[in-house]
């Protein structure tokens, strides 16, 4: 069934954001604190080895590191176009209408673990490269593993950053599901290199999400996000 993985993905997010919930319930504010540094810290060191997946590799039997450039050009200028278009105001707007119609006014909170939840979860190229293999062949494998992911990591952040992390299904149901419908499409001009782009910037951009966790917030990622796409389009002409 096109589709079932995007579906699954949805679902665990939501099973472990209501768990996360509950046992959140059960820490105090000290402890929900300590569970956020070290979500925090464990988003950094997987986002660590994102990037350095995608700036490393074997020369002459030595570890070399490339796309300095690459990266330079895609998170300076892709910061500069969402800063413009100011991509975190609408995101916070859109949070604060979550928190309004879902009862969570009183969840000062809300709006910030929706965004640091939803960009977790959302960005990088197991998403998207999932969501192709879905829509292609039917095969959900990819977003299954995933779900595994994000069930856990979801878990753990809404125990200590509360529910608005359980409404980050909502931009995955947007993104995988549309990904999954426009497979065709998308197959067709996306290739390796575009796909390996998408995953070292974001995991630049998930390592932001890690920082601000643990030391308050240092990063608008939101406005980072243009470098996504700029990194698909530069990544032909920059090594």
């Amino acid at each position: 069934m096109v589709g079932l993985g995007t579906l699954v993905n949805v679902v665990g997010i939501v099973i472990g954001g209501i768990i996360g919930c509950f046992c959140g319930k059960l820490l105090n504010e000290k402890q929900q604190e300590s569970m956020n540094k070290v979500c925090g810290l464990c988003v950094i060191f997987i986002s660590i080895a994102g990037a350095m997946e995608g700036m490393l590799s074997i020369a002459n039997n030595d570890i070399v590191s490339g796309k300095a450039m690459f990266i330079t050009l895609s998170m300076a200028f892709g910061t500069l176009l969402g800063e413009i278009i100011d991509i975190e105001a609408l995101i916070e707007r859109f949070g604060e209408w979550l928190k309004t119609y879902s009862g969570s006014s009183e969840d000062g909170n809300f709006a910030e673990a929706f965004a640091n939840a939803s960009f977790t979860v959302c960005i990088g190229a197991m998403a998207i490269v999932g969501a192709i293999q879905d829509g292609l062949t039917g095969n959900p494998m990819m977003l299954w593993v995933k779900t595994i992911l994000d069930f856990v990591i979801i878990a753990v952040m809404t125990s200590s950053m509360g529910k608005g992390c359980i409404f980050s299904a909502i931009p995955v149901l947007l993104l995988e599901g549309s990904i999954t419908l426009l497979a065709n499409s998308i197959s067709a001009f996306m290739t390796s290199s575009m796909l390996d782009a998408i995953s070292l910037v974001g995991s630049l951009l998930i390592f932001c999400v890690g920082v601000n966790l643990v030391w308050g917030k240092m990063f608008r990622v939101a406005n980072m996000l243009p470098a996504i796409v700029l990194a698909t389009i530069i990544i032909p002409f920059v090594k």
